[in-house]
């Protein structure tokens, strides 16, 4: 069957087709080739992502994303560097450039980012982050829930202060979690988290995934890559700012002797059919995760069209034309 829909939107993109925007050399020519590549994968419009960094090298990646001047890039998703220091919930971030969460240092990062940071990740129990939420809020800068340690008091907390995502929610934590309560749970039951979630079948085992939108609804779920560099390419060693990591022949992108995943290699024209067969939801409902949900949660408009082949019987989802021109 043909299914069509709005362009992909999504909201956790850190490279794509070897190119690592954490790299402080990546230029502008090198986003292009990405965001031409991602287009591929039915992804019209995105959010550049800049993981915990050095200021010096957050002001170098973030100005080649905004010289590249590609229509597809909607603004910079910042994940850290206002995140949990410790192992486990710090994931593949570089502990020595974990910071409180200080409005001058967010200041200096939107100014090196030309005002088009969208969206900030961070932990709610990181010194000064619930004072900070509050101002990026009051900008229009949605704010996220992750790479967290946060008590469920912590995370109510950062809801009232006007938190209103969760980071690929189920991952970005520690691997030993209290039975309940926990920071999980407590997202998962916050009606004003909007959850996105990495279907991979590895960020997430399928039974995990299911239950989470089964917990959240559609409609308070959005489908995101969280895709690095190997995205788009074949197993071997890449980077992801000044980490190496490794994607395998299963898909799984790591760091090796770490035991943690360094981001994906998920492509979001995947996901759609990965949320289908693992949850069980209609095809629609999947695309909408990927498209008009991604976008509405950051207050944005997907872009374009695509039209894709939907076999349901192999729950598989091929592209056939991807516009990326006008509204979707």
């Amino acid at each position: 069957m043909i299914v069509h829909g709005p362009g992909f939107f999504d909201l956790q993109v850190n490279g794509f087709a070897g190119v690592d925007f954490n790299d402080p050399a990546v230029t502008p020519g090198d986003v292009r080739r990405a965001a031409d590549a991602l287009r591929t994968t039915g992804v019209t419009r995105f959010l550049a992502t800049l993981i915990t960094g050095p200021l010096d090298d957050f002001a170098r990646c973030a100005r080649a994303i905004l010289d590249a001047g590609h229509p597809a890039i909607a603004g910079v998703h910042m994940e850290g560097p206002y995140i949990n220091p410790n192992d486990g919930p710090r994931g593949a971030h570089r502990k020595a450039h974990v910071l409180p969460a200080l409005l001058g240092d967010f200041l200096r990062r939107q100014d090196a980012a030309g005002g088009r940071v969208r969206l900030v990740t961070l932990a709610p129990e990181v010194p000064g982050a619930i004072p900070l939420i509050e101002a990026l809020v009051r900008t229009g800068i949605r704010v996220a829930i992750g790479h967290s340690a946060a008590t469920p008091a912590q995370v109510r907390d950062a809801i009232r202060a006007g938190a209103t995502l969760s980071t690929h929610l189920g991952n970005g934590c520690s691997n030993l979690l209290p039975r309940h309560p926990n920071l999980v749970w407590e997202q998962l039951a916050a009606d004003e988290l909007t959850a996105c979630l990495i279907a991979d079948g590895h960020h997430l085992p399928p039974a995990t995934f299911k239950a989470m939108i089964r917990a959240k609804t559609p409609a308070r779920a959005v489908l995101v890559s969280d895709a690095i560099a190997a995205a788009g390419c074949a197993p071997g060693r890449y980077r992801l700012g000044g980490v190496s990591v490794v994607l395998d022949h299963a898909g799984r992108v790591t760091e090796p002797g770490a035991g943690h995943f360094a981001g994906s290699a998920l492509t979001l024209d995947a996901a759609v059919a990965n949320a289908v067969r693992f949850a069980g939801i209609p095809v629609a409902e999947a695309m909408a995760m990927a498209s008009t949900r991604a976008a509405a949660a950051v207050g944005l408009e997907p872009r374009g069209r695509i039209i894709a082949d939907w076999n349901p019987d192999a729950l598989v989802l091929t592209l056939r034309s991807v516009n990326a021109d006008g509204p979707g």
